[in-house]
């Protein structure tokens, strides 16, 4: 897990929002568990939501007010488990009793931490925390803010429980197969013609080291459920096996040796469902691969510039304004800028982008890139949980361990599925002997139907195609907020796109300045330059570079600088007023129409119009228009031209004039589109276009965010604002309209394994539950039926992995 899970549990007061921290979850089986710790975690005081991912093996909590102990008691009572971490820290500056006081109370208050002992007398504190959830950053800088300092005394002793049971599912699966099989054999030899059954005391001798050895999981985890009151999938192979392992011990003890046993009933169910959860272990891995690239992208050390001297120091140590030495072939270990050297830097793992970008001097670079060929040093602006690769990881374990509201109802009825099938079982046993079957025959069907259940695939169904397909996203740069976000965009029918750095390059140039008589072009542009210092928009940037080029400065000092967004810029510089905006705004101030020939021309060619005026007494006079040119990018018509193909309308609404969009709606394919719309309005248009259809808004700046939040789903270019990109339910990492459809086809081929998924689960129970009930199927085969089922869901969902554009059709 990411960070993000540290900063979730809140100590602050039940009435604060909720905050969400991730738990992960061992022992879970099936969609049946889902349930029983969603329902164990909500009953916690503070907690107000709980989720549940079974293919994560995670919870996603939401609490104001919560400790991690209290969380970790309500999955332990539920009969699951927690995996929890050991850190030791040296700490220095302690004297006495009250200093390990206090230092022991600021690590409690850590989010995700358990419980903390120091002991004086060797320096140190030992911090046990939920596995994942607290990053040893945050334990030193606890410790500091109670007035001492710490550093890591050694290197942390995590719990590798998971990893653990996972080996011993597999070991256990192979030695159930062994000892099966020469059970298994004789069936098969008897159906040829061949009589090779073994003695009862043989079949007896094989079949007690499956049942309560390998079996051994599935008594352990019934008793948990039991005791909490609740039913799995384990209780179910637990009882059939127990059963037909019962029964034949029955039959031989009673009936002697010539009595039909069912030792390889019992034995092969154990075996093939180890069999299936150890093929869905390796398989879960697989599905969650992504996340696991991007957490090896981070480095555990970077080499740092200090007192003229580079030492390796453990990422924890490095802080904002450190100089980082990088070496080639080595990954970049914090986002800053790179301050001496150049070098082709590799992102593909962070934006998709699959070509190295060249970086020279003040270039931006971010944590996990790969420096391919040259010597960089690079200041630090952020590293740790601050970088962006850390809030990536961030947002892909958020978006999977979300679910679809589908999932919904999938749980309600996984609930109540396992009560059902002991339901039917019993029905089934009573049924036979009332139909005068044998005791022993009932008994075998009624086992059929407990071993053919299988709430693990529903369980597995959703999470394991969102885990693929929100993995396969973050492979080609698309971040998706939630599963929400994920499940909204397969049914998006048009996408209405931002101008000016979404279909454009977002860079735009001053291409001519128009002047009054009595002013040159230099002084206009040092004047617009000087009034737009203030400001952050494109055109102002623009404005400032062109001045700064040609090398005019204002010769007067500039002060009440004021940014009005959507309109211009206004200050005072020297003894006048100027004003620098769109025609709008001079229209409100009552300027007088001027360079209204020029105008025209210009935008009918497709620039962007700024006007200069200056306060004239009482009134303002026009001194200038600036006239900026603002490629398409070259990406932006095949974008519409792929949005088109698959059945989805376009449009664009720009805050520019209508001359400047048409040129831009032209150069890109677009027949729909609408200018001279002001932020303000621009949420008002997107909630207009969505009496029509589910409406996607495309932008980048801070003035797009009410319309990306307005929309049934915001998309943001990653190059934009980190505004927008909050009202974002999908990010693009790279600044590449294309990946629009790209996330589309994602979305929809995700939502279509899940459908798929769904049907296989319930497919398997609704045709073999009858079948088992009616004596049609073996326990044998039921036991390979069920296991085969949650292999299949996993399986098609990872077909996600194999996705490309040309091929999302098919998957």
């Amino acid at each position: 897990m990411g960070s993000n899970s540290a900063s979730a549990i809140s100590s602050a007061p039940s009435k604060a929002a909720p905050q969400r921290f991730v738990l992960p979850v061992q022992g879970m089986t099936c969609a049946a568990c889902v349930a029983h710790v969603e329902k164990a975690l909500a009953a916690v005081p503070g907690v107000s939501a709980a989720t549940v991912n079974l293919a994560t093996e995670s919870a996603s909590v939401a609490a104001a007010s919560v400790d991690a102990a209290r969380l970790r008691t309500a999955v332990e009572k539920a009969g699951y488990a927690v995996p929890t971490t050991r850190t030791q820290l040296a700490v220095e500056g302690m004297s006495c009793a009250s200093c390990v006081a206090h230092v022991e109370k600021a690590l409690r208050h850590v989010p995700g931490v358990i419980d903390a002992t120091v002991n004086l007398a060797a320096e140190t504190a030992t911090i046990d925390a939920i596995e994942g959830a607290v990053p040893t950053g945050d334990l030193v800088a606890a410790v500091a803010h109670a007035g001492y300092a710490a550093h890591l005394s050694r290197t942390s002793v995590s719990a590798t429980a998971q990893r653990d049971a996972a080996t011993s599912v597999e070991r256990d699966a192979l030695l159930a197969l062994a000892l099966a099989a020469p059970l298994v054999l004789p069936m098969i030899a008897a159906a040829l013609g061949f009589d090779l059954m073994l003695p009862a005391w043989a079949q007896w001798m094989l079949a007690t080291p499956v049942q309560f050895w390998c079996g051994r999981r599935f008594y352990v985890t019934t008793f948990k459920a039991l005791r909490a009151r609740t039913a799995n999938m384990d209780v179910l192979v637990a009882l059939g096996t127990t059963a037909a392992y019962g029964l034949s011990l029955y039959l031989w003890l009673g009936r002697g040796h010539g009595a039909h046993l069912y030792f390889e009933a019992s034995a092969v169910v154990i075996a093939l469902v180890l069999l299936g959860r150890s093929l869905e272990a390796r398989a879960k891995r697989q599905a969650s691969a992504a996340i696991r690239l991007l957490g090896e992208l981070r480095p555990t050390q970077a080499r740092v510039l200090r007192a003229g001297r580079e030492q390796l120091l453990p990422l924890e140590q490095i802080e904002r304004g450190d100089v980082v030495v990088v070496l080639p072939g080595e990954r970049i270990a914090v986002d800053g800028r790179i301050r001496a050297g150049s070098s082709a830097v590799d992102e593909s793992l962070l934006t998709g982008e699959s070509l190295p970008v060249d970086k020279h001097a003040d270039d931006p670079v971010t944590a996990g890139a790969l420096n391919t060929n040259g010597r960089i040093e690079v200041e630090t602006t952020a590293a740790g949980a601050e970088t962006v690769l850390a809030a990536i990881i961030r947002r892909v374990e958020s978006a999977q361990a979300a679910k679809v509201p589908i999932q919904r109802l999938v749980d309600q009825v996984a609930a109540v599925f396992v009560p059902i099938v002991l339901g039917i079982a019993l029905a089934t046993l009573i049924g036979w002997l009332v139909a005068g079957q044998p005791f022993d025959v009932a008994t075998i069907r009624a086992v059929g139907v407990l071993v053919i259940a299988c709430p693990c695939a529903l369980g597995l169904a959703t999470p394991t195609a969102i885990i693929a397909g929100t993995g396969v996203a973050a492979q080609n740069g698309i971040l998706i907020k939630d599963a929400e976000a994920l499940e909204t965009a397969r049914s998006i029918t048009l996408v209405a796109f931002d101008k000016t750095g979404t279909l454009t390059i977002g860079e735009p140039r001053v291409a001519t300045v128009e002047t009054m008589p009595w002013i040159s072009p230099s002084d206009a542009l040092a004047l617009a330059a000087a009034a737009s210092a203030a400001s952050t928009h494109p055109l102002a940037a623009a404005v400032c570079a062109a001045a700064q080029a040609a090398g005019t400065v204002p010769r007067a000092s500039v002060s009440d600088a004021q940014v009005l967004a959507g309109r211009g810029v206004s200050a005072r510089i020297g003894d006048g007023e100027i004003y620098f905006g769109n025609a709008r705004w001079m229209a409100e101030l009552g300027v007088g129409a001027t360079f209204t020939a020029a105008a025209e021309r210009l935008q009918s060619t497709g620039h962007s119009l700024s006007w200069l005026a200056r306060r004239n007494g009482t009134s303002l006079e026009a001194l200038a228009l600036v006239a900026f040119a603002d490629p398409p990018r070259p990406q932006a018509r095949p974008a519409i031209e792929r949005l088109t193909a698959m059945g989805i309308a376009t449009t664009m609404i720009s805050g520019d004039n209508r001359g400047a969009a048409a040129a831009v709606a032209q150069a890109v394919g677009l027949e729909s589109f609408e200018a001279n719309v002001s932020p303000q309005n621009k949420a008002a248009r997107v909630a207009a276009l969505k009496r029509s259809g589910r409406v996607a808004m495309v932008g980048d700046g801070i003035n797009d965010a009410p319309a990306l939040a307005a929309a049934d789903l915001g998309i943001a270019l990653g190059s934009g604002t980190d505004i927008a990109m909050h009202a974002a339910g999908v990010t693009l990492m790279r600044s590449d309209p294309q990946l629009v459809a790209t996330a589309i086809e994602i979305s929809r081929a995700t939502v279509r394994k899940i459908r798929q998924n769904l049907f296989f689960a319930f497919f398997y129970n609704v045709i073999g539950i009858p079948l088992a009930a009616a004596g049609l199927l073996s326990p044998v085969v039921a036991g390979a039926a069920m296991a085969l089922s949650s292999i299949s869901v996993v399986g098609n969902a990872l077909l996600l992995r194999r996705f490309s554009p040309r091929r999302a059709q098919r998957l």
